[in-house]
């Protein structure tokens, strides 16, 4: 009778400790839209404008944006009368944003130098940043994502000169990555500005 009211006992608790497990719940997989919120974008960066004051890129959300480095002492220096042109004439397509650089030994000792000469000689009215490293392991973090495909889903170019410049859709999202030699008004640029 001891035992098997022992295997009575048992058997009970091993049923009390099956009800009482909890089965395993499947993860829900992301939603395409839980996918894409997720993602980085262009417009997760904040960067510090040739003043020195914080900027958050989701302000240009909505917008497209064409990132470019600049530098003052360069063969393609004058690209700044371009942007500043295209800047005005497409104002309600994409918003130029410039950082100057000097990757390539060929920008001005500071940022108030740098602001001095492109309003001065280029009348430059558009956005402009601290100077930053475009290449390398110094890179700053937004160029760091804009040059890495893993990152940024679309290009793995990153500027070889002065005057590269991305082109980055109304989402936030690197579209399109273009040379130097590729000038700011030039039909393949427009085209896709303005597509």
């Amino acid at each position: 009778m001891k035992k098997s009211l022992l295997l009575t006992l048992a058997t009970a608790a091993t049923a009390v400790v099956f009800i009482a497990a909890k089965p395993a719940v499947p993860t829900a997989m992301p939603t395409p839209a839980e996918t894409e919120k997720a993602a980085p974008s262009v417009y997760d960066f904040t960067v510090k404008s040739i003043d020195g004051k914080d900027v958050k890129l989701s302000q240009y959300k909505g917008k497209k944006l064409l990132i470019v480095n600049t530098a003052s002492k360069c063969g393609y220096t004058p690209q700044y009368k371009e942007l500043e042109e295209l800047s005005k004439q497409y104002a309600g397509k994409v918003t130029v944003l410039g950082f100057p650089s000097n990757s390539f030994n060929q920008e001005l000792a500071s940022n108030s130098e740098v602001a001095s000469f492109c309003e001065k000689n280029y009348g430059v009215t558009f956005p402009l940043f601290e100077t930053v490293s475009v290449k390398g392991d110094d890179a700053a973090p937004l160029y760091k994502y804009l040059s890495d495909k893993t990152k940024n889903g679309a290009v793995s170019d990153a500027p070889n000169w002065n005057f590269c410049k991305y082109l980055v859709d109304e989402k936030g999202h690197v579209v399109k990555f273009y040379p130097s030699k590729v000038k700011p008004l030039s039909p393949e640029l427009l085209a896709d500005i303005t597509k």
